[in-house]
């Protein structure tokens, strides 16, 4: 539970907030208080759970079960906003999105993206490779280029093991230039499975 969440729970004076099936109830009166700036809610996916954040002005951030919760929620708080509550509606149209792509019946994201959480020459690198085609893969040099730093393919790399919306900003599909799969944030399963699943597994 966050701050805003137990705050909230405090003021209310309707008990029956504290059941669990009625933290919708929650979130409409946080927003109509004003006080919801980061939504967030889980889903279920083929690479275990995933939580997903929206602000008013888009996706911010997908986070992996091996995350430290509390360090995620530290970083929202910190480069975001403290006012986080887990609201699932606020949330549904990213987490179908992401359903869509693991059920193969979505090949392209349609979601307007919150870019708070990435500064700098990173943004410049996760912008670029947010243009890579599924099943399509490319490298840390060709990021690095697309950024405007042609050497830059180690800081292109570092760029993409902190982005904060895999899976929507595929990071997955950026390997080094000898065809071997580099890093990746969730670890290099989760890497395997998103490429074999699009198709685009290296031999």
């Amino acid at each position: 539970m966050t701050d805003l969440e137990q705050r909230l729970r405090e003021a209310a004076p309707d008990p029956f907030l504290d059941k669990p099936h009625l933290a919708s109830a929650l979130a409409q009166r946080a927003a109509a208080a004003r006080l919801l700036d980061v939504a967030y809610a889980s889903i279920d996916s083929p690479l275990g759970e995933l939580t997903v954040f929206v602000t008013p002005r888009g996706l911010l951030r997908v986070a992996y079960d091996t995350e430290a919760g509390e360090a995620v929620m530290a970083e929202v708080a910190e480069e975001v906003s403290p006012r986080i509550l887990r609201a699932a509606k606020r949330t549904d149209g990213a987490r179908r999105q992401i359903d869509g792509y693991f059920a193969s019946n979505r090949r392209t994201f349609d979601l307007a993206i919150d870019w708070s959480l990435v500064h700098g020459f990173a943004r410049g690198v996760l912008l670029a490779t947010a243009g890579v085609p599924f099943g399509q893969i490319t490298t840390y040099g060709s990021m690095a280029r697309a950024a405007g730093s042609p050497r830059a393919a180690r800081a292109a790399g570092n760029a993409l093991g902190s982005n904060p919306i895999p899976i929507v900003v595929p990071c997955h599909r950026v390997l080094h230039a000898d065809g071997t799969l580099g890093g990746y944030s969730g670890g290099l399963d989760r890497k395997r499975i998103l490429l074999a699943l699009e198709g685009s597994l290296p031999a």
